[in-house]
């Protein structure tokens, strides 16, 4: 009993102010004045004002993760609309090279790339397909657009090809409507444009006409399409046209293509040589 009234006596303030408290509480609460309803009235908003402040911090940490959230499921449905996108891109292309396949004579060999340079000086693509496949140098590399190059070096299982706009390259052509010969070259300029050459003022040409290989070619199969005629000017110091072509392929976007499993004619290749050599 002793030891209670001291703890009493050692927390009388305490004691005090909560007794202090809980009479004005029911004062508060008994009296109904005008002035203390106007104190519970501006009390109650005090409170609501301060519930609502302290409800809305969760609110807004949920709203940051479920905005967190969507954003990562928007990065996960972009990434899948790309890849079947791609997917689909990469179908149509397939299904084109396949019909190409099963529609030509050729014994054609389907090849990716996988290195491509496409600087002024070399313009060349370096394909996953070699000598395991068949594939030789001086084949031709095509696409179901057209002509791309030829093939340069081979290993085993790769083949490095030169392009259609590579300042080295040449190919008899013909164009469709007239059957006029020339020679394609690239001008080392433009890689959506090429020239046809040779072509004298005397044949029939014009703008819109198809350029195809001709079957004056060792090489190159004939009526492989080349490009489209996309200028004829005159040289009023020559007798030849100077016509440009728009190419029928994009390098720049070349993927897929194939590797024509031909090889020249080894008498015809050796009988030209001689000439040529006995012509210089």
């Amino acid at each position: 009993m002793e030891r209670l009234l001291r703890l009493l006596v050692g927390f009388r303030e305490y004691l005090l102010l909560l007794a202090f408290l809980a009479c004005s509480l029911v004062l508060f609460f008994l009296h109904d004045t005008s002035q203390l309803r106007a104190v519970r009235g501006y009390t109650v908003g005090l409170v609501g004002s301060l519930q609502g402040y302290v409800t809305w911090l969760p609110r807004f940490f949920g709203a940051l993760r479920d905005n967190d959230d969507l954003r990562r499921t928007n990065i996960e449905l972009a990434d899948e609309v790309n890849r079947l996108r791609e997917a689909r891109l990469e179908n149509i292309r397939i299904r084109r090279l396949m019909g190409l396949k099963e529609g030509s004579p050729l014994d054609l060999v389907s090849a990716e790339v996988v290195g491509k340079d496409l600087s002024l000086q070399r313009n060349t693509v370096t394909l996953n397909v070699g000598q395991d496949d068949g594939v030789g140098v001086d084949m031709p590399i095509i696409t179901d657009r057209g002509l791309v190059g030829k093939v340069v070096l081979t290993s085993d299982g790769y083949a490095v090809g030169q392009l259609l706009v590579n300042r080295d390259f040449r190919v008899s052509a013909q164009v469709q409507r007239s059957r006029a010969l020339g020679i394609v070259r690239w001008s080392g300029s433009d890689p959506t444009r090429s020239e046809l050459t040779n072509v004298v003022k005397s044949v029939d040409v014009k703008r819109g006409d198809v350029v195809l290989t001709s079957s004056y070619s060792p090489i190159f199969p004939a009526d492989l399409r080349i490009g489209v005629v996309d200028s004829v000017q005159s040289d009023p110091d020559g007798i030849f046209w100077r016509i440009r072509l728009r190419n029928s392929v994009d390098f720049n976007r070349l993927q897929e293509v194939f590797v024509v499993r031909t090889r020249p004619d080894s008498q015809r290749v050796a009988l030209e040589a001689r000439l040529s050599a006995t012509l210089r």
